[in-house]
């Protein structure tokens, strides 16, 4: 261990008894949320007035607050993001958690005060992000929880020369999608993990598969407990712990176990017990991710708590009296533990600091304001000026309550005292304004307060092209000739694994110079710099990235570039994000929101719009293998060639009978459809005047066992739909038989 380095301990905080809570366990830091922008919309969340009291209280305990503001933002929804952001200038925040791009630029340009810490849900995987994130604004980087102990220190040595710092989830739940990059609960119930309402589809009941397993996208948790030197000698900043929507018990027993793990390390006695882990809620535990071992062992057939199954486990309890003392005795540890917890957090107070004002003066003397604080503190604040004899009416007190009524979102102006102060005495009010802005400046720590922003006005600049025309994606040469009976750009993409210095994709894309390369959402490792290899040897002249690392590469390179849908921009700001710091020349909008929320945003000069309006539905992607739980896998674990020489494709169908497809393109990760396609024509009528080009995937991938539709028919009545044909509307929808454009009236 570097003796510089620091290890910060990051806890969750669901609500102030779960903040109290890491506070005394040990935390050098908790992150939280709001009512509103943040990703966990089912824990209990703070007030504004909360957020204040729990900043007070961890800064006296040396621990700092984080807030997340981690979920995409619709464009009616700037202007209160921009009252919290006024807001939250002017208290003492450590840092802000951020998914949406618009949110980079913003807080960049108008509160550069605020640290940007880039969310989990931007999907940080490759070393081409890490240049991008600290371009736009981000102070540290979450990694994704997918990432193994090689790739973390990778990417942790370019971050740091960057000046960014890492953070690495250590405890807690895993999703077997990439964060970030699940639409699972959004395509089924409208609820977006994206927007902090994950209805949790990976952990829902399925009819057996082939393999048995009534829950098989479900994985044990996560923990990193005896991977702690390994962490710190890839020097990771910050070990986080998952659980916002966790309660107070939960948060003490797992930030107590690692804090006793991380003292024990640096005093060189690591501990080799983490039995109060399996005491609280659990799924038993995995860390095959940070290993690189991607096993079947890292599911288990069992949503639920597993921390009795483990204890009747451990005490080899079979008998019903044995297994009945075992729970006991666990019941009675957990009961120890929450009493130990309630002793020790029952003097933490949030409360608003009260203060008692004493007013005082007499004539051709200054006006003097004592302020006591109930914590014992004071202060005194003198006018500039003396005070006079008055003409008819004197200084009234309804006047000094009403005007320092209000003095900080901390304080409570509980008492005031004017016995000190003569009577039929003057003042200006100006005098009264500065003494009040005095005392507001020493209760803000001595910091100037910032003045409020006003949301800036953004121009809506003219599309480039008049009409909207046709683009169109494929995957396998055997669709080539599609270039040739259309005038649709046509887009090539690429996998997300490729063979090692493989001329394959780039002889085929120099070949073939009508195709445009499309870049998947995720390229790890060698995959990436396989992928950056194409675009330094092909140098095309445009490309669409669903991934920004490669993105950076390609404005680095000069190459025009447009940001795809799993970028899942829904805000004008984010397009200016995009333009401003990257060059970008345009952005499919995501197809999660719907016609309202799409109208209201602005383009940025000379940028394009896009939007996809024919795929399959994408609902989860995984660095795990699918098959391993349905149909079944000779093969004990992942291994590299999987990606690239798997062709398995199978169902997986609900307790309420609807099946999905597990399908993967060769070279790809296993992925999860929805069963019917998007098909929306609507989009067309409704949206010509802000699109200049309309998308459609001609792909194979996520049909499942749907028959194959004549991709030149598609092509003709999708062209016909453009040119204003009536019955081409009618004639899609019944050559797509299964489809939907439920996102596009629901929206987030």
């Amino acid at each position: 261990m570097n003796p510089s380095q620091k290890i910060e301990l990051l806890a969750p905080g669901g609500d102030v008894e779960a903040i109290k809570a890491a506070i005394v366990a040990g935390a050098n830091a908790v992150y939280c949320g709001l009512d509103n922008f943040n990703a966990r919309n089912r824990a209990t969340n703070l007030s504004f007035d909360d957020l204040t009291g729990v900043l007070r209280l961890a800064h006296q305990h040396g621990c700092e607050v984080f807030l997340t503001i981690n979920v995409v933002i619709l464009e009616p929804e700037i202007p209160a993001l921009f009252k919290l952001l006024n807001r939250l200038v002017n208290t003492s925040i450590d840092g802000i958690i951020v998914q949406d791009l618009g949110v980079f630029n913003l807080v960049k340009k108008y509160f550069p005060s605020l640290n940007i810490h880039a969310s989990t849900q931007l999907t940080t995987v490759n070393e081409g992000q890490i240049p991008f994130l600290a371009r736009i604004g981000a102070s540290r980087l979450n990694l994704s929880r997918e990432l193994n102990l090689d790739e973390i220190k990778t990417l942790t040595a370019i971050a740091h020369q960057h000046g960014l710092l890492s953070e690495v989830f250590v405890h807690g739940a895993l999703c077997i999608a990439f964060s970030g990059q699940c639409y699972s609960s959004s395509v089924s119930v409208g609820k977006s993990g994206n927007r902090g309402s994950c209805s949790q589809a990976c952990r829902d009941e399925y009819e057996p598969t082939a393999e048995g397993n009534s829950f098989p996208l479900n994985l044990k948790d996560n923990s990193a407990y005896f991977d702690l030197p390994e962490l710190v000698d890839a020097g990771v900043d910050s070990l986080k712990i998952e659980g916002r929507i966790k309660g107070a018990h939960y948060v003490y027993t797992v930030v107590d176990s690692w804090r006793k793990n991380i003292n024990g390390f640096e005093t060189g006695r690591l501990q080799n017990d983490d039995s109060n882990l399996h005491k609280v809620f659990n799924r038993d535990f995995t860390n095959s991710f940070l290993k690189g071992n991607l096993t079947k062992d890292m599911f288990i057939d069992n949503p639920r708590d597993n921390s009795v199954n483990y204890a009747v486990k451990t005490q080899k309890a079979v008998s019903i009296q044995h297994i009945d003392e075992v729970k006991k005795e666990l019941y009675a540890d957990k009961n120890a533990l929450g009493a130990t917890l309630e002793d020790k957090i029952k003097d933490l107070s949030i409360e608003k600091r009260k203060l008692l004002i004493s007013i005082s003066g007499e004539l051709n003397n200054p006006l003097s304001l004592k302020v006591l604080i109930d914590d014992g503190e004071s202060l005194s604040v003198q006018s500039n000026s003396d005070l006079n004899e008055a003409g008819k009416v004197g200084l009234e007190h309804s006047e000094f309550e009403k005007r320092f009524k209000n003095l900080g979102a901390d304080v409570v102006v509980e008492k005031f005292n004017f016995s000190q102060l003569g009577d039929n005495l003057h003042i200006p009010f100006k005098e009264i304004t500065q003494i009040k802005n005095k005392i507001v400046f020493l209760l803000n720590d001595s910091k100037e307060l910032i003045a409020p922003v006003d949301v800036p006005k953004l121009a809506n600049h003219p599309k480039i092209n008049a009409q909207p025309t046709l683009s169109i994606l494929v995957s396998e040469e055997k669709d080539f000739h599609l270039c040739d009976i259309t005038d649709a750009d046509v887009y090539f993409k690429l996998p997300e694994s490729f063979k090692k210095d493989s001329p394959k994709y780039i002889n085929l894309l120099k070949n073939n110079p009508k195709l445009i390369p499309w870049f998947p959402a995720v390229l790890i490792g060698k995959d990436y710099l396989e992928a950056v290899k194409i675009l330094e040897q092909v140098q095309p002249k445009r490309i669409v990235s669903n991934n920004t690392g490669i993105a950076y590469i390609a404005y680095e390179m000069g190459i025009e570039w447009i940001a795809g849908p799993f970028l899942n921009t829904t805000n004008s700001y984010a397009l200016r994000t995009l333009k401003e710091e990257l060059s970008c020349a345009g952005a499919f909008i995501s197809n999660e929101i719907n016609q309202r929320q799409i109208k209201n945003i602005k383009r940025p000069e000379n940028f394009k719009l896009l939007y996809s309006i024919y795929h399959p539905i994408l609902m989860m992607t995984s660095r795990q293998c699918f098959f391993q739980q349905t149909v079944g896998c000779k093969k004990p674990s992942i291994e590299d060639g999987c990606m690239l020489k798997c062709k398995k494709t199978t169902t997986i169908t609900n307790v309420k009978g609807v099946s999905f497809a597990i399908d993967k393109q060769r070279g790809g990760y296993p992925s999860i459809y929805n069963h019917e396609q998007f098909l929306n024509t609507d989009a067309v009528n409704d949206l010509s005047g802000l699109f200049d080009e309309f998308f459609i995937d001609l792909t194979d991938i996520g049909a499942g066992s749907k028959e194959a539709l004549d991709k030149v028919q598609l092509i003709q009545y999708f062209e016909n739909l453009l040119k204003g044909e009536k019955d081409s509307q009618t004639q899609l929808d019944k050559m797509v038989v299964e489809s939907t454009h439920a996102q596009y009236i629901q929206g987030l």
